[in-house]
């Protein structure tokens, strides 16, 4: 690795589990089980825990493989250690450019809750604007501002959970199961994991963000490990709540499941409580996206694979400051000139090679390095190429595509390179 200014180290324990939360308590939590319900009906109930067991297995290989390579750029500086600088480049490629999209329809999720009609647009602008600005101030105003946000969202949510369990549950014994936890048979089991594991997937930003932490080797893996199961708690408890209260039909017939259990609960007051989670639960996720897009980057810029401007450390804030801004420009020109909510399948496919390459990766550590059994990473790696096949064929070819530009674009820097030398 070239010799390039590090970042300081000043999140302890509770700082990286509240922006891992973050991540993973984010708009999902309030959209993502309608399309399980669709997949799986009350099945999602065991899509959930198989998502969670998958995440587990895929956090243990970012835990272990972060307490080795306490540095900037999660699992592209892992595949790049364990595995070659090609790997280590398509998951931080997957990473940078899928999230890149990611992002942007972040933004407009968030807009969608909060903008009046006609104002999307800008107001997602301003979204990443005021993020980026907050980044750029260094990662303890990042941090402050997730703790914050995380509250609020929590809250949001029990407020949602209260009015059904304090009003009596909708749903019967029979509703809540509907047809059977197998009635959608395993695919759509499978489905629905898919859906929900992406939902969790956000504990890898603790990883990328390994070289401001303090004591790493000790908090990386801690906050990894309880960010996951806080966030895997929340997840199920708003699932019973939600099949309590409409049934699989219900949660699969509506777009704003958590919006109808209010109603349902008799507490229609609240509804605007929810509405106001679900949108900062965007911000939430964006704002840890931004901070984890800057650290990839600023990695692969070290590591010339990004240009080397972006290796520039603020000297006062102390974050990669080009990296972060370049890449608030290109979220906005994507919010502006496009619409992505329906259209960044390629991300999926993207955050499953990222994962593939982690276990991998973890798989391929000495004894010492180790801290959890071998098995949990071959479970990783097979549930990511699983999860593959479980993904529409039109988000497996953009993601083919993705991977084919950026091969293209290595290849083309690496001849430019040995042309110069």
């Amino acid at each position: 690795m070239r010799s390039t200014p590090g970042l300081a180290r000043r999140l302890g324990t509770v700082d990286a589990v509240v922006i891992g939360l973050g991540s993973m308590i984010g708009a999902g939590v309030f959209a993502a089980f309608t399309p399980a319900a669709q997949a799986a009906g009350s099945g999602l109930l065991v899509g959930l825990a198989i998502a969670a067991v998958v995440a587990y297995a895929n956090a243990t290989s970012s835990a272990q493989l972060a307490a080795a390579y306490p540095t900037s750029g999660g699992t592209y500086i892992y595949g790049r250690e364990r595995l070659g600088p090609w790997s280590g480049f398509l998951a931080g490629w997957g990473f940078v450019i899928g999230k890149t999209a990611s992002s942007a329809a972040m933004a407009m999720t968030f807009a969608a809750y909060a903008a009046p009609p006609g104002w999307e647009r800008p107001l997602a602008i301003a979204a990443v604007v005021l993020l980026v600005a907050v980044n750029y101030r260094g990662i303890s105003r990042t941090a402050a501002l997730a703790r914050i946000i995380v509250a609020a969202v929590l809250a949001a949510l029990a407020v949602a959970v209260a009015a059904v369990w304090a009003g009596g549950t909708s749903s019967s014994p029979a509703g809540f199961l509907g047809d059977g936890l197998f009635s959608h048979g395993w695919y759509g089991i499978l489905q629905s994991a898919g859906l929900l594991f992406f939902a969790f997937a956000g504990y890898a930003r603790i990883a990328t963000l390994g070289e401001e932490v303090k004591d790493p080797r000790r908090t990386i893996p801690r906050a990894i490990l309880i960010a996951l199961a806080i966030a895997a708690a929340v997840y199920a408890g708003v699932a019973v709540t939600l099949l309590a209260a409409l049934g699989p039909d219900g949660v699969a017939s509506t777009a704003a499941p958590l919006a109808d259990v209010v109603a349902a609960g008799g507490w229609s007051w609240a509804a605007p409580v929810v509405r106001v989670g679900a949108a900062l639960a965007s911000l939430g996720a964006l704002l840890a996206l931004i901070a984890g897009l800057g650290r990839t980057s600023l990695a692969m810029a070290r590591e010339g694979d990004f240009p080397r401007w972006f290796t520039a450390i603020h000297p006062t804030f102390q974050v990669p400051h080009r990296a972060e801004l370049a890449l608030g420009a290109a979220i906005c020109l994507i919010i502006a000139f496009a619409d992505l909510r329906g259209a960044i399948g390629f991300s999926s496919f993207g955050v499953l090679v990222y994962y593939l390459v982690a276990n991998l990766a973890a798989f391929t550590q000495p004894a010492p390095d180790r801290r959890y059994p071998k098995f949990l990473q071959v479970l990783g790696a097979a549930a990511c190429v699983v999860l593959v096949a479980t993904l529409p064929l039109e988000a497996v070819l953009a993601g083919l595509v993705m991977f084919a530009v950026g091969i293209v674009y290595r290849a083309a820097r690496l001849r430019r390179r040995a042309s110069r030398s």
